[in-house]
């Protein structure tokens, strides 16, 4: 295959077998990608089984250590990927900071913690990518990024999270206009609660009710979101933030 023909996903946060990212990944290799993905202190054999698990469906799969909140997390990280596999052609922000607090707490320093990756690396993979796309001969790309509804109601005891991943709907929008005519498209997804390894069973039982469709949502369910959007079909579709709860209610 040609280098620039490829078609190549790289994805952020995956470092279990239930996180969003890793289900991201098997998707999108179902479709044909290669896979560069990014963990954090993930146990090596997990790793190893996760790789194995994706190339059985005839596609390259890399993964790298790496802290994203160095301020050059971005830069070192596609260049890896660049060298590895090559150029990535689709784009999932999906790894993020998060710890709990009030108003009573926060401080610069949490404030920074949350900034180094939920908005400063997050973006600068962004706006890197589409400078990698812009010079070379590949055609589209796709930036997919995962943010959490923040804009729909208040999340309290989370004021670091909020802010920062709340940053990440507005640029979206504005990045989308700005590199249109490159022919690449940027949206995010909010999944809604999803039933990853932060859920434990009075979580569940918390939140099932607010469901209409009588369960809690799964990777899966923001998984299938992905693979379209970094489909063909989904080349007409950008500057959204798309969101994907199966009828969560607030209230």
């Amino acid at each position: 295959m040609n280098e620039n023909n490829k078609k190549i996903a790289l994805v952020t946060g995956v470092s279990c077998d239930r996180d969003m990212g890793t289900a991201f990944c098997r998707q999108l290799a179902s479709q044909g990608f290669h896979i560069l993905f990014t963990q954090w202190q993930a146990e090596a054999a997990w790793k190893q089984t996760f790789q194995s698990e994706i190339t059985e469906q005839g596609v390259r799969c890399e993964g790298i250590e790496i802290d994203l909140s160095s301020d050059d997390a971005a830069l070192r990280l596609l260049d890896w990927g660049q060298k590895t596999i090559g150029l990535p052609t689709v784009l999932v922000n999906n790894a993020a900071y998060s710890t709990s607090g009030s108003y009573s707490t926060l401080d610069g320093k949490i404030l920074d913690a949350h900034y180094a990756v939920n908005m400063r690396t997050t973006f600068m993979l962004c706006v890197e990518f589409a400078r990698r796309l812009e010079n070379s001969e590949i055609a589209t790309g796709r930036i997919i990024n995962i943010t959490s509804g923040q804009e729909l109601g208040p999340m309290p005891g989370e004021l670091a999270y909020v802010a920062t991943k709340g940053a990440i709907s507005a640029f979206t929008k504005s990045l989308s206009a700005e590199v249109a005519h490159l022919g690449i498209t940027v949206n995010a997804i909010n999944p809604g609660p999803t039933d990853t390894t932060w859920m434990d069973e009075e979580i569940r039982n918390y939140l099932r009710p607010k469901f209409g469709m009588g369960r809690i949502g799964e990777p899966e369910d923001a998984a299938r979101l992905v693979g379209f959007l970094a489909s063909e079909d989904a080349r007409w579709i950008t500057g959204q933030v798309i969101h994907s709860e199966g009828g969560f209610l607030r209230s």
